[in-house]
């Protein structure tokens, strides 16, 4: 895995690469900005009526929760942005490091972009039953990181893997590589906490999981040999 991470990261300067992390960085702004006026909104909506202290308060408080939020939901929004992008991103990987492989035949182009939604919301949905574990000291923070990292390694690998493969098989891939997938989300949920940073996560994340894809091909040739819809 750090070498298929390593290699990820000599690439980010790729063409390939610019678009998606332009559209995933100003969706994602937009999203942010939106949840904290939101909840700085709430914040006074909640406050109205009473003291002009008491309201000022509350909604720096809202706002503060609203940058918390939308610092923990920041990942799965960029990632249903970029993983629009999945193919040109892992396409780039595979024309600069593996040239020798045959086109992808995998899962239909309409499969890959249901599944990308897919996994962006289920990872969306994960992030906030998560966010209780907060309230525990440590140990509710640490549990949170290695949940969502479990979520967003198979998320993602199983995501890459529709280019080649069906979804039925991309499962086995996801169980095949499992410990390596489970590494590479704790390493982008890591990434995720620290801003800019955050910002290429999607991208080195694709880019990651497409080159543990294609060098584990030959460890389960079954699970690549078929292709379907």
């Amino acid at each position: 895995m750090p070498q298929a991470l390593f290699l990820a990261l000599r690439q980010l300067g790729d063409p390939a690469f610019r678009r998606p992390l332009i559209l995933g960085v100003l969706g994602a702004a937009l999203a942010v900005l939106g949840l904290i006026g939101l909840a700085a909104w709430l914040a006074g909506w909640a406050a109205a009526g009473g003291p002009e202290w008491l309201s000022w308060i509350t909604q720096a408080g809202g706002a503060a929760a609203g940058v918390f939020l939308s610092w923990w939901l920041f990942l799965p929004v960029a990632l249903g942005i970029a993983a629009q992008f999945t193919d040109s991103i892992a396409g780039a990987v595979e024309r600069r490091h593996y040239p020798y492989l045959p086109p992808p035949a995998g899962a239909s182009a309409l499969a890959q972009a249901g599944y990308g939604v897919w996994f962006s919301v289920k990872l969306l949905a994960l992030q906030i039953l998560l966010l209780p574990l907060f309230f525990i000291p440590f140990f509710g923070a640490l549990l949170a990181l290695l949940i969502s990292a479990h979520g967003l390694g198979a998320g993602l690998l199983r995501e890459v893997a529709l280019r080649r493969m069906n979804l039925a098989h991309s499962r086995i891939a996801w169980q095949r590589l499992r410990w390596q997938g489970w590494m590479l989300g704790l390493v982008l949920a890591l990434m995720a906490m620290v801003p800019v940073v955050n910002l290429l996560v999607p991208i080195i994340g694709i880019a990651t999981a497409a080159h543990l894809l294609i060098r584990g091909f030959e460890k389960f040739p079954s699970a690549s040999s078929e292709n379907g819809g």
